[in-house]
């Protein structure tokens, strides 16, 4: 029973870090998208980066709390040599995630409480 737990315990973290990829690169070219539309507009963009910024931290707090949920299923399956290695990996992970969520949700507030920018003009 152990082994089948062990093995699908493998399996499952390997699905969850490819879903991570996913995340983080589909956020990646967004951005990177968002970010050419705007430097090619010509128009002041500040607010329109900032919602780009926005969102690319969110698919960054996705992608790295889905690696935190493979990383969490690997410590508790993993009895290596290397143990305090893949708790240190997983600390790691969870201390960027935390701050990354935090200067995101900081930033967000900031965005709604600041007031809307004008519309330009013609």
């Amino acid at each position: 029973m152990q082994d089948i737990l062990t093995t699908a315990s493998a399996y499952s973290a390997i699905a969850i870090n490819i879903m991570a990829l996913i995340v983080i690169v589909f956020g990646t070219l967004e951005a990177f998208a968002g970010g050419l539309r705007v430097m090619f507009s010509g128009e002041q963009g500040n607010a329109m980066l900032s919602t780009i910024y926005v969102r690319f931290g969110r698919w960054l707090v996705a992608g790295l709390t889905f690696q935190l949920a493979a990383d969490v299923i690997e410590t508790a399956t993993t009895s290596t040599a290397d143990g305090w290695y893949d708790i240190g990996r997983l600390a790691a992970v969870a201390v960027i995630r935390t701050f990354l969520s935090f200067f995101l949700e900081r930033d967000m507030r900031a965005m709604s409480e600041a007031p809307a920018e004008p519309a330009p003009k013609p």
